[in-house]
């Protein structure tokens, strides 16, 4: 128990109490001098809940006031606590104030507070705010000289508070970090990012208290809406939290509303919790432009917004592609600014009815079965109201003629009722089955779930959306679709000019901006940018530039390799109808794999008797053995089971490089001398050989590349790729996979490969790595803190394993590529695209991250997408140009393609083989190919 009279304050107390007694110094003494008589102390003073107690029985004891006496006393104040009181005592006495808060009054609904009579609803700011002169920008508030001393004179404890709530909020924000190299030859860019400016000092948050409790979230939105007189016209609330552009008179205002439903007064307590700066105000300012996009009236299609009244049709396929716009709210390097880009959406002009139809046609003994496994989990669109739905499930026993009670009357009403009445539309087939989408379950700001309806949908009313794997597959569909998606840099900017103009002349959405302050300019940013020198590609025999467009596909095939492995124990399994194919592909490998270094037997070949999958699994297993170098499986057509079935026996179960090839792929005689020499390099690969190199300076270095694959089919469990360096050029790759479960951290497999890697690089090199690059992709914003610091803790530890001396520098970064960030060089005469080793590391980049953007590719049709790269962890105190240079580097080194890539080589490499794995084998590979590139 808490001596002293504290009760269970006592430790804060004592805290307080040892503030204000002086610092003891050597050689004083803890307790007094003996005949020192210490002061009695006084009695507690009653706070808090006890003052408001003792002052409830004073008031109950009390004789009832005469008429015409004396006036009422003064009600209760409002209790402080002793905690509240010792500490503004605390702060007085050395020369601070703490403003104590106010006892806010009830305000009926339709009556402002008395403080409010002389501002208008919708005023900008406080009476007490001074407001700047014409054109001059205000500043976001902050504390005066004198804010650490005493309150100056005539300062309410509001604008104290104020002045604290605008230092929270700067305070908060971590420093701005900008790493800039300057290697390269200077080039002048563009980017699809529009300046925003703010008028506003920020934004004010208040925190909205029901009493009694109210779960709906519409009536909630309903009461505060009837104080309009109170807060303004406007705002943004979410149920819980508003945010206004104006500040509210009293640091808690009290409004009340009457319930409807059983007539019960509820009390609102709007409380001031923070003043915003514009730069942390991202959420509110997204929130703003969504709903611009709906004053423009556009449609929200998946994530972003799209115009359903200038569709472009691509009727010999049955689709349709809506435009839209991706807007998004940032605050980079150089400020706030908003992220705009053209956006395009695929739709189908075929109902959920033709095609379920169409199964019916195609197998009419289990159609339910294919629907089923056709539309449930699919993205549909109802175009009476232009809304998306997720199928969840098909109500087979159910039919538009059932029917339902009416959430409105209560009546009973059947589905084509409902939707004549509703969206005047005829329902022509009353047998159709149901659609079942179940809306997700959302919870009440106390953290309870709300009950969500199911809601029925008409498949002759749906629209499919997206591609099929099937569409997606066919090489004339994707040409066709796209002439519509594929934009040039000079046409993004016109698309991004037409949105700045169509909402500078609309009123509405001009007006939504102009009430939180906002602004935009009329033209996108310039950037100076840098492009990197030009690579050299090392073969056997010399040595050439990459070029200006990083391609060197034609001296890949007549210069020698590095390394070449010798094809001299090679098996090829084929059917009967594609022996001539396999016969003329055998003699352009014997003629083209010697001018490329490699020599080439004659290979042993086994002729099946048909193309079932067992039969292909029998003979590889009755034909692998010890010796077997490499098994060429040429299929008839392209079917995913036969090929994981295969896939899955070569990597586990008999572990031997394999090559699986389309039959059609080598008929064509006209490709087939340039399809050989590919599949000679892959398979050369695949056997450990290295095609070509770069001068890659750091001694010592590993690199190391991690991506990641969810797999749905296996119970939501992730795979991870891993791939590392073995040796100085990065031209050898050692591999392994781990597998993460639901509810598992991924960094557990993740320490094992790290580990077994840097045993293979020892293995290999007789020393241990001094410098670790780790490139990781699969990493979304949210999980960056997470990345560069538990992760990054946990991957040291392997270190520790190899001796406590052993403790090398690690550089963590991670690699994003679906962005919506574009690039464009700057010409005499249009945009175009930038040339590839284009590096951007200023302006656009993040305001608290090390990071920078790279184009490494060179694309001829549309608008190139430049990949994001963001340091997490850096140890290695690398110079930002370095960092650069190497990451450009490694975009050369993918074996699949004599040219750059989107993202660096080791990333590329554990992209394919977490997506074998997770798609096809499900299983852990053999070790014995962990050495090898296998899974190209």
């Amino acid at each position: 128990m808490a001596t002293g009279g504290f009760g269970r304050g006592g430790r804060g107390a004592a805290l307080l109490q040892a503030l204000k007694d002086g610092t003891r110094k050597p050689g004083d003494q803890d307790e007094k001098p003996v005949g020192v008589q210490q002061a009695t102390q006084p009695p507690p003073i009653a706070m808090g809940r006890g003052d408001i107690l003792r002052g409830l029985v004073a008031a109950r004891s009390a004789p009832p006031p005469t008429p015409g006496g004396a006036p009422d006393q003064a009600p209760i104040g409002l209790a402080r606590g002793r905690g509240l009181a010792a500490m503004q005592a605390l702060l007085q006495g050395r020369g601070r104030s703490m403003p104590l808060p106010q006892q806010a009054q009830p305000v009926p609904v339709g009556q402002a507070s008395p403080q409010q009579t002389q501002q208008s609803p919708g005023a900008q700011a406080s009476p007490q705010k001074q407001h700047p002169p014409a054109g001059q920008q205000p500043s976001p508030p902050r504390a005066g000289p004198g804010s650490a001393g005493q309150p100056s004179p005539g300062q309410s404890s509001t604008q104290q508070l104020e002045g604290r709530f605008a230092r929270m909020a700067t305070e908060d924000r971590r420093p701005t970090v900008s790493n800039v190299g300057k290697d390269g030859k200077a080039v002048a860019l563009s980017g699809n990012y529009i300046r925003i400016n703010c008028a506003n000092p920020g934004v004010y948050q208040y925190h909205v208290d029901y009493r009694p409790m109210v779960d709906s979230k519409n009536m909630r939105f309903k009461m505060l809406n009837e104080h309009r007189d109170v807060i303004g016209q406007v705002k943004a609330f979410d149920g819980s939290i508003l945010y206004l552009p104006i500040r509210l008179p009293d640091q808690e205002t009290v409004v009340i509303s009457k319930r409807i439903t059983d007539g019960v007064d509820i009390t609102l307590t709007i409380r001031l919790t923070r003043v915003v700066p514009p730069e942390s105000c991202l959420m509110v300012y997204n929130i703003i432009f969504r709903r611009i996009m709906y004053i423009l009236q556009m449609v929200q299609v998946g994530r972003y917004f799209y115009n359903p009244k200038t569709p472009s049709a691509v009727p010999q396929h049955k689709l349709e592609v809506w435009p839209g716009y991706i807007t998004s709210v940032c605050e980079n390097e150089g400020g706030l600014m908003l992220l705009a880009d053209a956006s395009h959406r695929v739709l189908r002009t075929q109902t959920v009815l033709e095609l379920m139809q169409q199964i019916v046609q195609r197998n009419s003994s289990g159609f339910q079965d294919e629907c089923v496994k056709k539309l449930v989990g699919t993205v549909v669109l109802t175009r009476y109201n232009n809304k998306t739905y997720r199928i969840d499930d098909i109500i087979w026993d159910k039919s538009p003629a059932h029917s339902f009670p009416c959430k409105n009357t209560g009546e009973s009403i059947t589905f084509q009722e409902y939707y004549k009445k509703a969206y005047n539309k005829n329902i022509q087939d009353d047998q159709q089955p149901l659609l079942l989408h179940r809306q997700k379950k959302k919870r009440t700001p106390q953290g309870m779930e709300q009950q969500c309806e199911n809601i029925c949908l008409i498949p002759e009313l749906c629209y499919m959306t997206g591609l099929t794997d099937e569409l997606r597959s066919d090489f004339r569909v994707m040409k066709d679709i796209a002439t519509h998606t594929r934009v040039s840099p000079a046409q993004r900017k016109l698309t991004m000019g037409k949105f700045v103009n169509s909402v500078n002349s609309s009123p509405e959405a001009s007006q939504e901006l102009a009430n939180w302050g906002l602004s935009f300019d009329n033209d996108t940013i310039d950037i100076e940018g840098r492009q990197v020198q030009e690579e050299k590609i090392i073969f056997r025999d010399g040595h050439v530039m990459a070029g200006p467009q990083a391609d060197w596909g034609r001296d890949a095939t007549r210069k020698t390799v590095i390394t070449a492995v010798d094809l001299k124990n090679w098996i090829v399994l084929y059917t009967k109808r594609d022996s001539a194919a396999v016969q003329e592909y055998i003699s352009m490998m014997l003629k083209c794999c010697p001018q490329m270094g490699i020599q080439c037997n004659n290979p042993t070949r086994y002729e099946l008797r048909d193309d079932r999958t067992e039969t292909y699994i029998k003979s590889l297993r009755d034909n692998i053995n010890p010796t077997v170098q490499m098994v060429v499986i040429i299929f008839p057509t392209s079917r995913d089971d036969r090929y994981s079935a295969v896939k899955k026996l070569c990597c586990v179960e008999c572990p031997v490089p394999s090559q699986v090839i389309i039959a059609k792929t080598i008929k064509d005689q006209k490709k087939l001398r340039s399809v050989t020499q590919k599949v000679g390099l892959q398979i050369n690969v695949k056997l450990g050989g290295e095609l070509w190199a770069l001068s890659i300076p750091m001694s010592n270095l590993m690199v190391v590349g991690i991506d990641v694959y969810h797999d749905a089919t296996r119970g939501k469990r992730s795979i991870a790729g891993f791939v590392s360096s073995t040796n100085k050029e990065c031209t050898r790759w050692y591999s392994r996979v781990c597998f993460q479960l639901p509810g598992q951290e991924l960094i557990d497999g993740l320490k094992i490969c790290m580990t077994s890697a840097i045993r293979k690089y020892h293995e290999v090199n007789h020393t241990f790595p001094e410098k670790v690059v780790v490139f990781r992709d699969g990493v979304g914003d949210g999980q960056l803190s997470i990345v560069g610091g538990h992760e990054v803790e946990q991957l040291k530890q392997c270190f520790r394993q190899f001796g406590d001396n052993y403790n090398p520098t690690m550089t963590v970064v991670v690699v994003q590529k679906r962005i919506n960030a574009r690039i464009f060089l700057k010409t005499n005469r249009d945009l175009e695209n930038p040339p590839p080793g284009t590096v951007v590391d200023h302006t656009i980049t993040r305001r608290e991250w090390y990071d920078f953007y790279l184009v490494s590719q060179h694309v001829r049709q549309g608008t190139v997408s430049p990949t994001h790269y963001i340091v997490v962890h850096d140890s290695s105190n690398m110079r930002p140009d370095h960092l650069q240079r190497l990451s450009y580097k490694m975009t050369h080194l993918y074996y699949n393609w004599p040219g750059t890539v989107r993202v660096p080589a080791p990333c590329q490499y554990a992209h394919k083989l977490a997506y074998l794995v997770g798609q096809n084998i499900h299983k852990e590979p053999s070790t014995e190919l962990s050495d090898r590139l296998f899974f190209l």
